[in-house]
């Protein structure tokens, strides 16, 4: 099978599912070509049956935007029709899937290229609610073959913002067990905290809707009982605020802002709890790989974050912006040595057992196959 794949290549949720979802394609020996503005984070290495083909965006002085969804459209149509494309699979609606239905609607292809869209959160429950957008959006999805979602939170919101009448899977996100496992690296530990502190960590990318200055308020908290250290992974607009926060706090020595990260497993195996306070979440890709390394999770109690994080079991959630009960929640855990590791086991079990990329593949075969049958 011959699959193209459209994605945004950041460190996003979407693009990072994509690319993972292109890689597992290729080692069951389909040809997978990725689609996009500049390489995805995570296809830096060769793998066999990859192929990635960059959007040229011609820049005019007659136009005071670039036109990317031309570009994508024009670029679709390239690699569809000269690599014979069965399936065009675009992740994140905006402008993917509308570039995805005029390359086909173009190329004239209506029964041999399948369009599938796959929705990821902000392309529904945010952007896709811009009244300049919303009937993009809705006429997209419904001129999709299939659509499929991250999580049963995202479908339903779909149903109720676009009222489509077009069936939304949902498969949800997935993660490399075998990849993103705990391991041991006490000198790496040694180098954050001492014996008795806990370490927190937190991985996003830094915007609003991520509230990591909460992430800062709950150390702050915690640290009225524990003696801990917060790791804050990754960059984005809302850095300086939160160092700002860190310095008036007066918690400088206990909060290391280490940008972005590729090392990811090692930072999450030395730490004891990841933070995960957002305003919206469609599924918590970054909740998911904390808890394959068997990290439990503290959580708001929003979007698809339930879907991820058992409460009790896995972690706990809370109301969104209810520091102080996030906070009791970390100290409990880790006041409680047996209760943290049952919950760092019963964290990694799910991960395997419910999200495992090996569980998820097969979904998007299947869907394939309906397609081209």
């Amino acid at each position: 099978m011959k699959i193209g794949i459209v994605c945004y290549p950041t460190y996003g949720g979407s693009g990072i599912v994509a690319t993972e979802l292109g890689h597992l394609l290729a080692a069951n020996n389909h040809q997978v070509h990725f689609i996009s503005y500049s390489l995805p984070t995570r296809l830096d290495s060769f793998q066999e049956n990859i192929f990635y083909h960059a959007v040229e965006i011609p820049h005019y002085p007659l136009f005071e935007f670039n036109l990317y969804t031309l570009a994508l459209t024009g670029k679709i149509i390239d690699v569809a029709k000269y690599e014979k494309i069965d399936i065009l699979h675009v992740h994140y609606a905006i402008p993917h899937a509308i570039s995805g239905f005029l390359a086909k609607d173009i190329l004239n292809q209506s029964d041999s290229l399948k369009l599938v869209t796959t929705l990821h959160g902000t392309d529904i429950t945010l952007v896709g609610l811009e009244p300049a957008f919303h009937p993009i959006v809705k006429y997209s999805l419904e001129h999709s073959d299939a659509i499929t979602s991250v999580s049963d939170y995202l479908a339903q919101k779909t149903y109720q913002h676009f009222n489509t009448g077009k069936k939304i899977e949902v498969i949800p996100n997935f993660v490399d067990t075998n990849f993103y496992k705990r391991m041991h690296y006490p000198f790496l530990r040694k180098q954050f905290a001492d014996e008795d502190e806990a370490i927190l960590i937190h991985i996003s990318n830094f915007r609003p809707v991520k509230r990591v200055p909460d992430t800062i308020k709950i150390l702050s908290e915690v640290l009225k009982f524990k003696k801990a250290k917060l790791l804050l992974i990754g960059d984005g607009p809302d850095r300086s605020e939160a160092e700002k926060l860190v310095r008036d706090l007066n918690i400088s020595s206990n909060v290391r802002f280490l940008g972005l990260q590729t090392s990811l497993v090692e930072l999450l195996s030395i730490s004891d709890i990841f933070l995960l306070p957002s305003q919206s979440e469609s599924f918590g890709l970054s909740a998911l790989e904390a808890m394959s390394c068997g990290v439990p999770v503290v959580a708001s109690n929003i979007g698809g974050i339930p879907e991820v994080v058992f409460h009790g079991e896995t972690g706990y959630v809370a109301e969104l912006g209810d520091i102080e009960r996030m906070a009791k929640y970390v100290v409990s855990l880790l006041d409680n040595k047996k209760k943290w590791q049952a919950f760092s086991v019963n964290a990694r079990r799910v991960a395997v057992e419910k999200f495992d990329s090996y569980k998820i593949l097969p979904m998007y075969q299947q869907l394939y196959d309906s397609l081209l049958q």
